[in-house]
């Protein structure tokens, strides 16, 4: 299990909320945090290497964006090709997230995919094209929409 050092704790913790809006950001967050930019970035790049991040990137705001609905697109597929659905369709650039869950009572379905989109109509339209393209149109799905946000943040580490 893969832990982290003092130094990469401040430093998670001091770019967990984004980085700040300036011409030489990691200098300003070495500066917070007492270190040099070349230590943060040695860090960072160390951190993606070992895989203790993922990635560092742009995270835009798809409510102020006007991409206010979000559906759960939901599929009861055969469990032998569960794996290979899940696969093709997390690779769908419609689909911002995409897990296989077990089946529980009550609840058939076992791959989920999240889309999001300017209405619920073209939510609903989007899952309806993507379940032609892949050829799983035919195996009962449903999209659940999002009626309000609870909360939204990545994982938190303290410094």
């Amino acid at each position: 299990m893969a832990t982290i050092s003092d130094d990469e704790r401040r430093v998670l913790a001091a770019i967990q909320d984004g980085l700040p809006l300036e011409p030489e950001p990691y200098r300003v967050v070495g500066e917070r945090v007492g270190m040099s930019e070349e230590r943060v970035l040695e860090l960072i790049r160390r951190m993606l290497a070992e895989g203790k991040i993922k990635r560092i990137g742009a995270v835009p705001d798809h409510y102020a964006l006007g991409i206010t609905a979000n559906g759960m697109s939901v599929w009861d597929v055969p469990d032998d090709i569960a794996s290979e659905v899940g696969r093709r369709l997390g690779a769908r650039d419609e689909i911002t997230h995409c897990y296989r869950r077990p089946r529980q009572p009550g609840w058939r379905y076992n791959i989920f995919g999240m889309v999001h989109d300017r209405s619920r109509h073209e939510v609903v339209a989007t899952v309806e094209r993507i379940g032609r393209e892949l050829g799983i149109a035919q195996y009962p799905h449903d999209v659940l929409f999002s009626t309000r946000l609870l909360k939204k943040r990545g994982t938190r580490v303290r410094a």
